[in-house]
């Protein structure tokens, strides 16, 4: 059966105009009858009428319905026709709609009441199988799949045996942009890269294609100095200047409503709202990226994304599509190695560092101009969770990092990162054994030390998540005078990428900056008018420049006139076009090996664990192998212990990029946490035991004092009790303490029906097993502790028992400091 938008028939009731004048055929089963229902609203002005028709194969047209001019006080009309077309093999759909003109209401309303009986017989000729009392509605399922398959079939896509095309059907290659010089910016006519992009930024309505889960906050940010000798930034112009910020927290990844703590990169991106206008720096809380050119980021996010037939898994990356992608584009294994460790699964939003990711360049009043990298340093110190214990905070509390930013920011405890920069000449960039224009890598500290600027600080929430946290719409492209980019690819592209991903989801509407959380602080004054969403009410009618109605303002303001923004003067592009990345960039597994090499022994194994993890779930024995190779060049080792987990030959040692180099700065446990304020204590208690509800308050008073927050746990809700068994889980604490007279409930062996069989002691257990600080007060609680974690007293630091409280409060703010005791975690035998 052929469907076309073009009528075979001249006319008909009310007589329509010629149809269009391009038919559009498609194929589409004759084998079963087809219903077709269409409903249309007009006014009573406005009457419509529509025609459809069938022409069967000896070119015979059978009109079935006319639908025309809806009654007085009748908005919608709605009309449905039923034909059978077995008989018929090559059909013809045509529908004419037209508007009646002229006629006495009178008229048309006879006339629609006449159309309305003719559609009815119509129906009635059309041999409706529900008018038919011998048909049985049980045979509407017969050949129903096959018949919607078939109808499906031609828009189904075949990429194997193919080569990449336009949208438009024109053979390209699509993996690298179109820069000028093998080190030169991405070109604005590379139509390749555009027609990537876009639609990629557009996949998504309107929850954001990544970054889609997480939360905000706001605060301000203070400069220590006067940074003008390297910086025009006029939020960096003085001491103790102080400037309005909006920081959003976030997972890649997966969907809004996913998980906080899956295992991810985590956004950071942060709003300065500067007397200069908005700046963003759009970063993650991971220095590094998995790509280096941004017309494959399309690539990377549909691979890791759940499969787009079953929309599984979600917020996950162990699964064939991700991995496979991952060892074809070895870019990705130094993101992917930060990814695998604690980076992957922090403590919260405010246990993470931040990174600006791309090189960017400082530039003074007078032109002169330095590389610089962007950092975010903690000041709560890093911290993270360990996997399995994300898993379970996954299903317990998948709001946990919010939850977490929320609580700190109420309580007076807002979190705080000091912004520094890494500072390289121009004519380093190619210094160090790698390129600086690469965003897979990172410069060594001991390269390039970091110069703190100022202090960053988060002190209230949002009034209304979507109007502020949903709705903030960041972008590379908000730059201050002071701040230049630099010719990384990836930058270039997101450049373009973000602009168009915001125009996406302010449907279509160029006016997003105009929402009060977009708004900058500085005036805005510009010739950009109208648009949906507009909510200025410009007065200026001579929108345009150059003009002399209007003084010829707006003026130009640049690097001399009006403190403009400026491009670096000193930036030179030179090179033949080419859609290749620079050699340059070839190098993917040196930095690998310099992260791993840099963190500790257990550290290692948690990275290793990951992969295993990961890897296992993958089903495709070619992709394993493929994981392999590429994690052989950056260590044997790693790929051997890897490769026992999956059943699978370890790989002969691949030494090209092998070295023992390390670095400060990049391990997570290495350390004692500057502060435990906000960190959280659960206190296991009896509701009816009056001596463990004193000890439990007394435990509460004193920590609360360091800024812990404590929650005292028992059987059932009551004056001294902040939480039930039933609701409380290992997760929701950093650190665990029993009260004399709750030993019973770790070694009783009742089942109770107030909380889930063996609670309290999974709580125990649990805490201990992830690394977390356990104690008790007194003989008894002592001796239930070491009963149910299996741990004598004095083998481990972490396992603190006192006969009072004092005592045991001392010993459990140190073991919030160490935050792990990684003592407790197995390592593999022979590990090197």
């Amino acid at each position: 059966m052929l469907i076309s938008t073009q009528c075979p028939l001249p006319g008909g009731v009310g007589q329509a105009g010629p149809g269009p004048q391009r038919p559009v055929r498609r194929h589409i089963s004759n084998a079963s009858p087809v219903i077709v229902m269409s409903f249309f609203g007009f006014w009573e002005n406005h009457p419509f009428s529509v025609k459809t028709h069938t022409e069967s194969a000896d070119g015979r047209g059978q009109l079935y319905s006319v639908v025309s001019h809806s009654p007085p006080l009748t908005p919608l009309f709605f009309s449905f026709c039923c034909f059978s077309l077995r008989q018929v093999r090559d059909i013809h759909i045509g529908h004419y709609i037209h508007t009646m003109q002229g006629g006495s209401s009178s008229m048309k309303r006879l006339l629609t009441w006449a159309t309305l009986v003719g559609s009815m017989s119509a129906v009635t000729k059309a041999a409706c199988p529900f008018a038919d009392p011998n048909y049985h509605l049980a045979k509407r399922d017969e050949g129903a799949s096959q018949q919607t398959e078939n109808i499906l079939e031609e828009y189904e896509v075949d990429d194997s045996n193919a080569y990449m095309s336009s949208d438009v059907g024109g053979p390209m290659e699509d993996q690298n942009s179109l820069k000028a010089g093998y080190r030169g910016s991405t070109l604005m006519e590379d139509w390749i890269f555009r027609q990537k992009i876009q639609h990629f930024d557009h996949e998504r309505v309107p929850e954001r294609a990544v970054h889609a889960r997480g939360a905000g906050a706001h605060g301000t940010f203070t400069s220590y100095a006067d940074w003008s000798n390297i910086t025009a930034a006029s939020f960096l112009g003085g001491a103790g200047k102080k400037t309005p910020v909006f920081v959003r927290f976030s997972t890649v990844a997966g969907s809004r409503g996913s998980a906080d703590t899956a295992r991810d990169v985590h956004g950071f991106a942060t709003r300065f709202y500067t007397d200069e206008g908005n700046f963003d720096i759009v970063g993650n809380n991971i220095p590094v990226f998995f790509i280096q050119d941004a017309i494959r980021f399309p690539d990377l996010i549909h691979s890791v994304k759940p499969r787009p037939d079953n929309e599984v898994p979600q917020a996950a990356t162990a699964h064939d599509s991700a991995w496979d992608f991952f060892s074809q584009q070895p870019s990705t294994m130094h993101t992917l190695f930060w990814a695998m460790s604690g980076n992957g699964i922090p403590r919260s939003y405010r246990h993470m560092d931040g990174f600006g990711v791309h090189t960017f360049r400082f530039v003074t009043d007078d032109g002169n101009s330095k590389l610089i990298k962007w950092h975010f340093k903690t000041k709560q110190g890093k911290a993270s969770l360990v996997w399995e214990e994300a898993q379970v905070l996954a299903g317990k509390n998948a709001d946990f990092h919010r939850q977490d930013l929320w609580d700190a920011i109420e309580s007076g405890n807002g979190p705080e990162w000091e912004l520094s920069v890494q500072i390289v000449d121009e004519e380093k960039a190619l210094a160090f054994g790698f390129d600086l224009l690469d965003p897979t890598k990172i410069i060594p500290e001991e390269l390039a030390p970091l110069v703190p600027l100022g202090i960053m600080k988060l002190d209230r929430n949002p009034t209304n998540y979507f109007a502020e946290t949903e709705q903030v719409m960041y972008q590379p492209g908000h730059i201050v005078r002071g701040v230049d980019f630099t010719e990384d690819p990836l930058l270039q592209g997101r450049l373009f990428s973000y602009l168009d991903t915001q125009l996406n989801r302010n449907q279509g509407g160029p006016n997003f900056e105009q929402i009060p959380i977009n708004r900058p602080v500085s005036p805005v004054h510009n010739n950009n008018r109208d648009g949906a969403g507009q909510m200025l009410i410009h007065k200026n009618v001579y929108p345009y420049t150059p003009n002399t109605l209007n003084g010829g303002y707006p003026l130009q303001a640049n690097q001399t006139h009006g403190k403009g923004f400026f491009t670096a003067p000193n930036r030179i592009v030179d090179g033949k076009l080419v859609r290749a990345l620079s050699p340059t960039f070839d190098d993917h597994w040196s930095q690998p090996r310099l992260f791993y090499n840099s963190l500790t022994r257990v550290e290692q194994q948690f990275l290793i664990n990951a992969i295993r993890f990961e890897a296992s779930h993958l089903k495709n024995e070619q992709v394993k192998k493929n994981v392999l190779e590429q994690i052989n060049r950056v260590s044997n080792d790693v790929a051997k212990r890897v490769a026992v987990a999956l059943g699978l030959e370890a790989p002969a040692p691949d030494p090209a990029f092998y070295h023992n180099n390390v670095t400060a700065g990049l391990s997570i446990f290495n350390g004692t946490l500057p502060t435990i304020a906000t960190l959280r204590v659960g206190v296991l208690a009896s509701s009816f035991n009056d001596g463990s509800l004193a000890q439990a308050r007394e435990l509460k008073e004193h920590l609360s004092k360091e800024g812990v927050v404590v929650t005292v746990v028992g059987e059932v809700l009551k004056e001294g009790v902040d939480q039930t068994y039933s609701a409380a889980d290992a997760t929701g604490y950093d650190a665990v303490v029993v009260t004399d007279g709750t030993e019973g409930l770790l070694t009783g062996g009742k089942n109770s029906p107030l909380f889930p069989a063996g609670r309290p002691g999974q709580i125990l257990v649990d805490s201990y097993r992830w690394g977390k600080p356990v104690a008790a007060v007194g003989e008894n609680a002592g001796q239930a502790l070491e009963q149910t974690v299996g741990v004598s007293r004095g083998q481990d630091e972490g396992v603190v028992v006192g006969e009072g409280v004092e005592q045991v409060v001392k010993g459990v703010e140190e073991g919030l400091r160490v935050f792990r005791y990684l003592g407790r975690f197995a390592v593999d035998e022979g590990a090197e």
